[in-house]
């Protein structure tokens, strides 16, 4: 019995270790980030491995104070979160009413229109991101708002996770619902959305998280400095340096600048990413 216990402490002292090895390769390189920014122009290029400042002397905090001056990062920022809550909010919504309809009502070829719709999953966003580019130039839509939002408001994953979710709230409630008179607006409203708090909070999180980093899309509808978001106006401190090393501090700290956002939602949302692993895996 003896031997068992030792055993099993040894393998749990074996499986910590290794878990902490490796939550510490993962958080390498963001403290190189922050020791980075944190370093002046000069002081980033010592490549001696004997000479690296982990935790810099002096720290040099004009980095984060230069980064609002050298470009237009402001700017940028409240593109950001401008884009990030028109989608996230237009996504949650066509998702929700989708997948209501997919989950609740009947409707004739409703099976076969989901499992179509879902389909649309299985194409790469670079096959599609040409023709909607085109659509965009027709519209006349290039390089305004209208180009970062409305194509990005509709996802078949979202409508998928969602009708997933409300199929599991049991119909008893919908009847008794229809019985006491309620109209299907009211019972979506009233009954289907207080009860799917969890999907629509993992959705939001999902959505916005997702948007946040978003490079590629943007990167092709707009052309103005001022409709860019922040990873374009990231890479816009690359090309003011076009002929010479970029100021790695600086952009480090722009960079970290840009993560505090997500690292606040991760920190304090961490049972949603969970939640939403689970809900994908749902029966429906």
């Amino acid at each position: 019995m003896r031997q068992k216990k030792i055993e099993f402490i040894v393998k749990r002292a074996l499986t910590y270790s290794a878990l902490s090895l490796g939550a510490l390769a993962m958080l390498l390189p963001f403290l190189w980030m922050l020791s980075t920014s944190l370093k002046s122009y000069s002081s980033v290029f010592v490549f001696s491995l004997s000479d690296i400042q982990w935790i810099p002397d002096p720290l040099y905090l004009k980095n984060y104070i230069d980064v609002w001056k050298v470009v237009p990062f402001a700017k940028f920022y409240l593109n950001s979160i401008f884009v990030v809550l028109c989608v996230t909010f237009g996504q949650v919504a066509t998702s929700a009413f989708a997948a209501y309809a997919f989950a609740r009502l009947k409707f004739p070829g409703r099976d076969k229109i989901f499992f179509a719709y879902l389909a649309t999953m299985m194409i790469p966003g670079s096959v599609t991101m040409i023709p909607v580019f085109t659509l965009m130039r027709a519209f006349g839509w290039i390089d305004t708002y209208k180009a970062l939002i409305i194509p990005a408001i509709f996802s078949a994953y979202g409508t998928f996770l969602l009708r997933q979710f409300f199929m599991t709230i049991p119909r008893d409630l919908e009847d008794a619902a229809k019985i006491d008179g309620c109209s299907l607006w009211g019972i979506f409203w009233k009954m289907i959305l207080p009860l799917s708090h969890t999907a629509l909070a993992t959705l939001t999180i999902f959505v916005s998280l997702g948007n946040w980093v978003s490079f590629m899309w943007p990167l092709l509808v707009t052309n103005s400095i001022e409709k860019r978001t922040l990873p374009i106006g990231l890479a816009y401190f690359q090309e003011l340096y076009q002929y010479a090393q970029p100021d790695w501090g600086l952009l480090m700290a722009g960079s970290l600048v840009t993560m505090v956002p997500v690292i606040i939602v991760f920190l304090f949302n961490q049972r949603f990413f969970v939640e939403g692993i689970k809900l994908t895996g749902m029966k429906g």
